[in-house]
């Protein structure tokens, strides 16, 4: 059954979502959830409450409320992860509607988020992922298309770059410079030094390629000139994991999480290593060392004499 949502609680959502994108610059990704979350939360709360829900019932609502919620959307089969992300959004939203109608928001404030367990990221070990980095190139009968997925793969292992920043490059970046200027999520900004092996494994590229650069389109292609689609990389990377027997882990993405994990092992600091992931939390970060301590451990258990 549609529900009507009150056209006032419909505008205050839009306005919230139009100064948040506006002063903390949230990605277009994070602004759809948030949008579908505030007006799922606002039908269930008019069906939940028998009456439309303009600004004021909106102001009204207690804790006892925000639990029917929550117990009504893990009855979906919604996970606890998934609840406290729509969660965060409506207090997000809340606290800007209780600076511009002043009323205490304690009762949304206070509701707990369910507890689940904190997925770790999954790195590869240092020789696996310079393995890696050999193998790639193997993948295709083509020389220039090894070189360009080994390039990219190269750019998220010793860069740190998620795939989308190494897709996003364009011509006018190459040849790489000593750093590179990075716009992540939400557009955020970032200087990433560049290895020696990142720039000659892109210079490698470019020379095989038979397609010239355009300072202003994708610096890596795809095999018919277009811009270069992840899943291409995603797919080489399966098939370098299978070739290696690495775990299905082994992904695109868990290069990145290598370069934190081994730079954390090196000694790297924690918030050198937030500003070369661009985390906009610390506590993103900071997963990391409960990596490398599971690491430790690991070890510990599988060598300690009296283990």
């Amino acid at each position: 059954m549609a529900v009507v949502i009150s056209p006032v609680a419909s505008t205050a959502v839009e306005t919230f979502l139009a100064q948040r994108s506006a002063i903390s610059g949230a990605s277009e990704n994070t602004l759809k959830a948030y949008h579908g979350d505030l007006l799922e939360f606002i039908s269930f709360m008019t069906l939940h409450k028998g009456a439309p829900q303009g600004l004021k019932p909106l102001t009204q609502i207690n804790l006892r409320d925000m639990r029917s919620w929550m117990a009504h959307a893990r009855s979906t089969g919604l996970g606890a992860r998934s609840l406290s992300r729509k969660l965060s959004a409506v207090k997000s939203f809340y606290r800007w509607l209780a600076e511009r109608e002043a009323f205490d928001p304690t009762s949304i404030l206070s509701a707990r988020p369910p507890k689940y367990e904190r997925k770790l990221p999954r790195p590869l070990a240092e020789d696996a992922a310079l393995e890696v980095l050999n193998t790639v190139e193997m993948q295709s009968i083509h020389g220039w298309i090894g070189a360009r997925d080994t390039a990219v793969v190269t750019l998220l292992y010793g860069c740190g770059l998620r795939i989308s920043e190494a897709l996003a490059l364009k011509g006018k970046d190459a040849p790489l410079s000593s750093t590179l200027r990075i716009f992540g999520k939400g557009d955020k900004e970032r200087i990433v030094p560049v290895i020696d092996l990142a720039r000659e494994a892109v210079d490698h590229y470019l020379r095989l390629s038979p397609y010239s650069s355009d300072p202003h389109t994708a610096l890596f292609r795809g095999a018919r000139g277009g811009p270069l689609n992840p899943r291409q990389i995603q797919k080489t990377m399966q098939q370098t994991r299978l070739q290696l027997g690495l775990p299905a882990t082994a992904t695109p993405h868990a290069m990145r999480h290598s370069f934190a994990t081994h730079l954390l092992s090196a000694g790297g600091d924690l918030r050198s290593i937030q500003e070369l992931l661009g985390h906009a939390s610390l506590s993103t970060t900071q997963t990391y060392t409960e990596v490398d301590e599971a690491r430790l451990m690991d070890i510990y258990n599988r060598t300690h004499p009296k283990a």
